[in-house]
């Protein structure tokens, strides 16, 4: 069984620390399914840094490789992860600023209370994926009675022909 890891996200940064480690695929559930078996491990590295006004802020780095359901051969196709984000922490309850929604260079975490580090990871994970990953070059699926790529329409044009 995983273990939880929180940590309070203020004293983390107010003490510098730094969290690094592995996590097995198997404790990321919302990958489960975008992914073609629940094996590997990926890496992780979490630091707190206070910004330039003394901002608290939260460096994360995961690097790793997912093998990922194609989504045109639905064979694996593996998705190197290089994953390097700045969060700025912020009250749960409080709403960034206009100028700050426009700085693309970090994003706001709002926290309150412990912050769980691996729902984060995972969170940053699904967001980095491909909307829908694919191999630089495969063809469609193989009806493997066939023994040729299917048609979508074929149907239509037996019917088609049946119907003149």
């Amino acid at each position: 069984m995983s273990q939880q890891l929180e940590i309070d996200a203020y004293r983390f940064v107010r003490e510098s620390r730094l969290l690094e480690g592995f996590l097995d695929l198997s404790e990321l559930p919302r990958l489960h399914d975008l992914v073609t078996k629940v094996l590997g491990k990926v890496e992780y590295r979490l630091q707190g840094v206070l910004g330039e006004r003394g901002q608290p802020r939260l460096r994360l780095e995961v690097s790793g490789v997912l093998p990922l359901v194609c989504q045109r051969c639905l064979g694996a196709v593996d998705e190197a992860l290089a994953i390097d984000c700045l969060l700025e922490l912020i009250a749960a309850d409080s709403e960034p600023t206009q100028d700050e929604l426009e700085n693309d260079s970090l994003d706001f975490l709002p926290v309150a209370g412990a912050l769980d580090v691996k729902a984060l990871i995972e969170d940053e994970i699904l967001l980095a994926l491909p909307v829908a990953p694919r191999h630089a070059a495969c063809g469609l699926p193989v009806d493997a009675d066939a023994g040729e790529q299917l048609h979508p329409f074929a149907a239509l044009a037996a019917l088609k022909t049946k119907l003149n």
